[in-house]
């Protein structure tokens, strides 16, 4: 049964607003969702993301392999109870994680040998261990294990990386169709398109997994150094072939412009630990542009961080008080930033959800953008 409604489409852009369904409540799409990658969202707690609108946020399968570990996960009945979240997950199948090890990992066909970055000790990761790991922790949506091309690389490697992909995809979802979940809620599995920059090999995996039909379908591969002309061309190609009854997933992104580019291109979600680390250093993105709150401008500021933005931290500290705790290297500045950053990313998608079913989305994202970029530091 599928779980995605579509329930509108903006006239002018590919945009849409959706409800995903799952057994820890509904997702209402376009959404961002905050990466916590070893369960927990960084410097913010779980009650306040509930606060800020957060419907799901991520966990990540590598690190939660390593620590907690699969034994700890099952004794406390999956991750929702051991982290103390009543709404989805979503578990990245940590292939990006072992890829990005380099030197400490080796690719095969069977799957990927990799040494811990806490220890050194010996791992392997087959697109089976993955799904049995994902049963584990219990997450809503599982990710499948994918190799993740480097940029740049030959379309030679691009090629053999993405039929691995494909070979790989298929045995994901013999896995997961042979398993069960273990703490009694539904799991669904979504695919990963892949294919570097290369158009023709992005036509052939989306259409090869597609057949393969799966719940929803991620573009992968991008945002990992190649220009935004580049990332927005592949994404709109991408969109033209994934279904319009599943939803529409853009791993790793990004901005806020680059999500409400994304958005008007026809994704669904999306999810970055950019709006949380760059809190942690000291940048706050806020209606009004970005901001380096360590700037000596804000040291006699009193507006508040950004009235516009539905939170706590956004509504109840000026900009100079906040610069103090981060020149003073106070904890709390770290939760105030990460606080208000995520709001702000929350914000921005039910904005556009709201004005794709008015709509009248291409005038409000190109005036947020215009406005955006011309303003900020």
């Amino acid at each position: 049964m599928n779980k995605f409604e579509l329930i509108a489409t903006d006239s002018d852009t590919k945009a849409r607003a959706g409800v995903l369904q799952t057994d820890h409540g509904e997702i209402e799409t376009p959404i961002f969702m905050p990466v916590g990658t070893q369960g927990t969202v960084k410097a913010i707690e779980q009650r306040e993301l509930t606060e800020i609108g957060a419907q799901v946020i991520l966990g990540n399968t590598y690190h939660l392999y390593l620590r907690p570990g699969e034994e700890v996960l099952g004794q406390f009945g999956g991750l929702h109870k051991f982290m103390n979240w009543d709404k989805p997950i979503l578990t990245d199948s940590g292939g990006y994680q072992v890829f990005s090890l380099k030197e400490l990992r080796k690719i095969t066909e069977n799957g990927v040998l990799f040494s811990s970055h806490l220890d050194g000790s010996k791992h392997t990761f087959t697109p089976e261990r993955v799904i049995e790991i994902q049963r584990c922790i219990g997450s809503d949506i599982i990710m499948p294990l994918d190799e993740c091309a480097p940029h740049p690389c030959t379309y030679e490697y691009a090629k053999n990386s993405m039929e691995l992909t494909l070979r790989w995809a298929m045995r994901n979802k013999e896995a997961f169709d042979t398993s069960l979940p273990r703490y009694g809620h539904e799991q669904i599995l979504f695919a990963i398109g892949q294919g570097s920059v290369y158009k023709d090999l992005r036509t052939e995996c989306l259409a090869r997994i597609v057949e393969m039909d799966f719940d929803g379908y991620a573009i992968g591969g991008l945002a990992v150094g190649e220009e935004a002309e580049i990332m927005y061309d592949i994404v709109n190609h991408s969109t033209e072939i994934m279904p319009k009854n599943k939803p529409r997933y853009l791993m790793g992104v990004g901005t806020p412009e680059n999500i409400v580019t994304a958005i008007g291109l026809g994704v669904d979600m999306f999810d970055c630990v950019m709006p949380t680390r760059n809190a942690r250093n000291g940048t706050l993105f806020t209606t009004k542009g970005k901001i380096n709150i360590r700037n000596a401008k804000y040291k006699f500021n009193n507006e508040l961080i950004d009235s516009e933005v539905n939170s706590y931290a956004s509504q109840n500290f000026s900009l100079g008080y906040l610069r103090h705790l981060f020149m003073a290297k106070e904890i709390l500045g770290l939760q105030l930033a990460t606080q208000h950053n995520l709001a702000f990313y929350l914000w921005l998608v039910k904005t556009a959800r709201e004005k794709i079913l008015l709509g009248q989305y291409r005038q409000w994202a190109r005036n947020f953008i215009d406005n955006y970029t011309a303003k900020g530091f």
